[in-house]
């Protein structure tokens, strides 16, 4: 059977998938201290217990209350306390003050998780009889890929909890990747255009924002071969990238300047060297290893700079369509951390490492309607004022990211593994 919750597989199946992705939320937790769980650096990054107790409140609110008739609640309070944004069905808790409840304890989370896994676990061991059972696997499956999301979203947030202190303090140990070829040559690979399709193409899960497939008319462009690196941003940065105005889009202009940007987040220049925080702690800047941590609006200046531009998301699609597509550098691995390119022909580093800027604003396919009922709040209502990243990152689980796949952020932010890809017209 496969690991992956988007693939076809029995009902027999789906206790052992549902175990595993639970499981992985829970290991990805250990290195962690009570203390840890519950920290909150700044709004968008939420304290890791909050986010073990939100996965379980998902399968509890959109599947256990409505279609298991014997379910009882662990805490009727936990309804609104871990309510993420779902106005559909309760007053979420303010997010940014998440990190504000030392109750309930991390003890007690655990006990939540598995007060639901055990009932979960149950509904799932009878669902051939459910009249629902269809409505039932999709919602658990939609289920398991959130929960999927937030695992990535543990791993960033956790790395700027730590990033904040101090001390340093290291989640795992470093653990050095089989650097093949290192300074890989940027080249450009010419990709034809067209008329081509663009979004899902597929029998199994994903998300409502890949589709419908549709048709979109793209000219002739390059794409470069790989990621650009550390060393490469740096000379931007020391040839007074963030200094230069002419370079930047107006609001990326104004918020340099109203938090004093200078580099990437986490690079930290001390007695004429260049460290950058990791999970491993602050290590020294490794020049041939992708640049991370940069908002769409460095990608867009940096871009600027190099006298390229960022790809459109239709572009990045056709592209990854073309031909094998080399395996990435996800959560799986371990690393936790982008690696340098390896020697290869064509396009590298497609998948994984680091989730590549579009310059796409994030809005809806031609025919896209938002899904009945609170559940389409997933997606739908986040179609603003964002911008589209493609590829997943070395946080996000392997089985998650489909070439279709597009997440989402506003251009200001930095903290998830970002980076950028280059692209010019042919």
């Amino acid at each position: 059977m496969s690991n992956s919750p988007n693939s076809t597989f029995s009902l027999n199946d789906l206790g052992g998938l549902f175990r595993r992705v639970r499981r992985q939320s829970e290991l990805l937790c250990e290195p962690l201290i009570a203390e840890d769980y519950v920290v909150q650096t700044m709004p968008d990054v939420s304290p890791p217990k909050w986010h073990l107790a939100h996965v379980s409140w998902f399968f509890e609110t959109f599947i256990l209350i409505p279609f298991h008739p014997g379910y009882r609640r662990f805490n009727r309070q936990f309804h609104d306390l871990f309510n993420s944004y779902y106005q559909g069905v309760g007053t979420p808790f303010p997010r940014p003050r998440r990190g504000l409840l030392s109750r309930p304890s991390v003890v007690e989370v655990y006990r939540y998780r598995k007060h639901v896994d055990r009932f979960v676990e149950e509904l799932i061991a009878g669902l051939d009889r459910q009249p629902d059972c269809e409505r039932i696997q999709q919602l658990l499956i939609l289920g398991l890929n959130h929960e999927q999301q937030h695992q990535e979203l543990l791993m960033t947030d956790i790395k700027h909890i730590f990033a904040q202190n101090p001390l340093f303090p290291c989640y795992c140990e470093q653990r050095h990747c089989d650097k093949q070829a290192l300074n890989v040559d940027l080249e450009w690979i010419k990709i034809t255009g067209g008329e081509v399709n663009q979004g899902y193409d597929g029998d199994v899960f994903h998300f409502d924002n890949e589709s419908p497939r549709h048709k979109v008319l793209l000219n002739d462009f390059f794409l470069a071969n790989r990621l650009i690196t550390n060393a490469e941003y740096l000379d931007f940065v020391r040839d007074g990238g963030y200094q230069n105005p002419l370079l930047w889009l107006s609001d990326g202009w104004a918020i340099l300047q109203k938090e004093s940007w200078n580099a990437p987040l986490y690079w930290q220049e001390l007695d004429g060297e260049w460290r950058v925080m990791t999970l491993s702690g602050l290590q020294t800047l490794e020049f041939d290893e992708p640049v991370c941590h940069i908002s769409y609006y460095e990608a867009d200046a940096y871009a600027n700079w190099a006298g390229k531009r960022l790809p459109t998301e239709s572009e990045w699609e056709h592209a990854a369509n073309q031909g094998s597509i080399a395996r990435g550098n996800f959560l799986e691995s371990g690393l936790f951390h982008p690696r340098p390119a390896l020697s290869g022909q064509g396009l590298m580093q497609m998948f994984g490492d680091v989730w590549e800027w579009t310059q796409s604003p994030y809005s809806a396919y031609p025919g896209y309607r938002i899904p009945e009922g609170a559940v389409g709040e997933y997606n739908g209502k986040f179609m603003c004022n964002q911008m589209v990243l493609r590829g997943g990152s070395c946080a996000t689980p392997e089985s998650h990211i489909r070439k279709s796949y597009r997440n989402f952020f506003y251009p200001h932010n930095r903290w998830q593994f970002m980076g950028l890809r280059l692209a010019a017209d042919a």
